[in-house]
């Protein structure tokens, strides 16, 4: 369907972004026969993945515009400025924008939050934050959906030991470990503590290529796109435009009744009975900002002054293991969360395998680009000392086992994303004292849990050019002065607005929230689909 013949008819449902909150909860509206148009801004990767199967700057040639390489990649491909020091510092994040959204670049890890999670003023004392006592749903009745997701999704893997719960057995059970990492699973048990097979969505199981940062060539990777996306436009008749840049929704006094949306043609006017922001935490409250009209001076649905702010983004640390006499390779496969629900120290966070690490040549650029903020006297003779440098990271890196520390942030009404203008983005993120006292407890803990053996942090925690897992900038709650989205995510003060991506999180929690997306989207689809 052309962009001009969307825009003569009027959709049961408009979807913008197609990630794993929108295109969980389109392709379930499409299934069950309404009429669901979907607004992506990326690129249709489904039809034309030409840089598949390696990182987009391992593509790159002399000629090749940046943005341009970027975009044909999946990924975000425009400046975010970071003002949270006294120097603003521009950087283009690693997210995703295209046909899945960052789901096409993630490392596939779809883990169930705790029942905790769900109550998360039990687990912290932070006055300082914005922390609500409960979530407005609860794990109970978040369960089914749960379920239905890791179907829908294949995820393979097993069950936490140390989750209490009744669990059924996960859809595809997990494949076999390598020698190496069952070397890494049985000193972790004589420390005393529980590792288990990370559930992954992956169809090739142990001969994954762990496509982790850029898109899988052979789709084997259970995406948004590729699991939802396909079979709603495939099957049962919904509509993907691509490259279409939403600008605003226009709103009366309480409901959304079209969106205007740049198009390479031109702009368009897209009408619908119900609108679906889905277009990941940072640009869905961008959206609502930038839709302020003299009926919404502070912007849509912004009664209570919380769109943006409260932002998480967890804080991630890697650790690089050196693993004596291991008899083989690792892969991304193992986690434990013995730390998670740590006795004496609140909730801290999982561990889990990060999977291969970027080639050298785009470490070397990283720490080129840090180097020239932290200490700019030194960037005009980095060229020169770049075999040292690649050199030091080789031993570094070579032949490790690579580990990743998630550790739950709070959120903090500080910590916020906002418009600068209707195309560029600016945030501030912080971690809190709270936040920095776990962490400290958190790298400890891993540290004895490999202990003797040599053990390298690469602290991310503090990078807030690491803001792929960032949720919370439109929270949903019972109460509409302190939260946007009510508990079925829609809008407290308008009848046909919904969010269905990581923004509506109260708390991050400490896990992987893709899973945790897709399974709301499906709650939510539910709830339109019986409205």
């Amino acid at each position: 369907m052309t962009p001009a013949n969307a825009a003569k008819r009027r959709w049961e449902f408009v979807i913008i972004g197609t990630g794993m909150g929108g295109a969980t909860l389109g392709w379930a509206l499409a299934k069950a026969g309404r009429s669901v148009l979907f607004l992506e801004r990326g690129l249709n990767l489904l039809a034309d993945a030409r840089r598949a199967g390696n990182y987009a700057e391992m593509f790159a040639h002399p000629h090749d515009a940046r943005e341009d390489l970027l975009i044909q990649a999946g990924r975000w491909n425009e400046p975010l400025l970071d003002v949270t020091g006294r120097k603003p510092r521009e950087f283009i994040p690693f997210i995703g924008m295209g046909s899945g959204g960052s789901t096409a670049l993630y490392g596939a890890a779809l883990e169930r939050f705790f029942p905790q999670d769900f109550e998360p003023g039990k687990w912290h004392d932070a006055p300082a934050c914005t922390l609500p006592q409960r979530w407005p749903v609860t794990y109970e009745e978040l369960r089914p959906y749960y379920s239905a997701a890791e179907a829908l999704y294949q995820v393979r893997g097993e069950a936490d030991p140390l989750r209490h719960e009744a669990l059924d057995p996960l859809p595809v059970p997990p494949a076999s470990l390598l020698a190496g990492d069952r070397h890494i699973a049985a000193h972790l048990q004589d420390k005393g503590l529980h590792p288990y097979h990370l559930p992954l969505a992956c169809s090739k199981g142990r001969d994954c290529q762990e496509c982790q940062g850029y898109l899988c060539p052979s789709f084997s990777k259970r995406d948004a796109a590729s699991t939802c996306l396909a079979p709603a436009v495939g099957q049962y008749d919904a509509v993907l435009l691509d490259r279409s840049r939403v600008r605003r929704l226009e709103a009366g006094a309480d409901s959304v009744h079209e969106v205007l949306c740049d198009m390479p043609d031109g702009e368009i006017r897209i009408q619908g009975e119900c609108f679906v922001l889905a277009a990941g935490a940072l640009n869905t409250p961008a959206l609502l900002l930038n839709s302020a009209s003299s009926q919404w001076p502070g912007g849509l649905a912004n009664g209570s002054g919380q769109v943006g702010r409260n932002l998480m983004r967890h804080a991630i640390d890697l650790y690089l293991v050196d693993v004596p006499s291991h008899p083989g390779g690792f892969r991304k496969c193992l986690a434990i969360n013995d730390f998670y629900l740590h006795s004496g120290d609140g909730k801290l966070g999982t561990l889990q395998s990060f999977g291969t690490l970027p080639p050298l040549s785009m470490l070397l650029d990283s720490l080129h680009q840090d180097l020239s903020f932290a200490a700019p006297w030194l960037a005009p003779v980095f060229p020169a000392l770049r075999p040292i440098f690649q050199r030091l990271l080789q031993r570094m890196t070579g032949g490790k086992a690579v580990f990743a520390g998630i550790l739950e942030d709070l959120p903090y009404t500080a910590n916020r994303v906002e418009p600068l203008d209707e195309r560029r983005l600016r945030f501030r993120y912080r971690l809190g004292h709270e936040d920095r006292r776990r962490l400290r407890r958190f790298r400890r803990l891993v540290r004895q849990a490999f202990a003797p053996w040599p053990v390298r942090m690469i602290a991310q925690a503090d990078n807030n050019e690491r803001i792929a897992h960032v949720c919370g900038t439109c929270r949903f709650g019972d109460d509409p002065a302190t939260s946007v989205l009510d508990r079925h995510n829609r809008a407290h003060q308008l009848d046909n607005l919904y969010v269905a991506d990581a923004s509506f999180f109260p708390s991050s929690a400490g896990i992987n929230p893709a899973l945790t997306i897709a399974a709301n989207a499906l709650r939510i689809a539910d709830h339109l689909l019986n409205r």
